[in-house]
């Protein structure tokens, strides 16, 4: 018997750093908007707010949709952050502001770069947005310790 061949799962990245510079851009992100994501993200967080679950009360909310919480938010935001940083990175800071909502069948693309380096407390800060097809979804800043 033959096994095929496989390449070993890649390692996520690890920065440290010494070795970051300011204005280094991080790996674009794009993320499918489901309402898998929008509503499991909802009841994940116990954001039981029928927008982001019932299509019919978030229509009579005016919205065309159910409509992704800040908290799943967040938490896409930390997926990109942890993505570039590896997994021993820390978040110390994280100031984001919400523009337009991110509906199913859409998608919304992180981007990111470094604009502040701290040698004192060895951080980072990264200025990032998330972009669908109306505009910015997301922006802010993080602020992440390297080893």
């Amino acid at each position: 018997m033959t096994l095929p061949k496989t390449t070993p799962a890649k390692s996520p990245a690890m920065r440290r750093f010494d070795e970051v510079q300011t204005g280094e851009a991080l790996a674009l992100l794009t993320v499918p908007i489901t309402v898998a994501l929008v509503a499991g993200g909802a009841i994940a967080t116990r954001d039981y707010f029928p927008g982001h679950h019932d299509p019919e009360a978030a229509r009579a909310l005016g919205s065309q949709h159910i409509f992704m919480n800040i908290l799943t938010t967040n938490g896409l935001v930390q997926r990109f952050i942890d993505g570039w940083s590896g997994p021993e990175g820390r978040m110390c800071d994280l100031k984001i502001k919400l523009g337009a909502p991110n509906y199913p069948g859409d998608s919304m693309t992180l981007s990111g770069a470094v604009t502040d380096k701290r040698d004192a407390d060895r951080t980072v800060e990264i200025t990032l947005k998330g972009t669908n097809s109306m505009g910015n979804h997301v922006t802010g800043t993080v602020r992440v310790r390297l080893p």
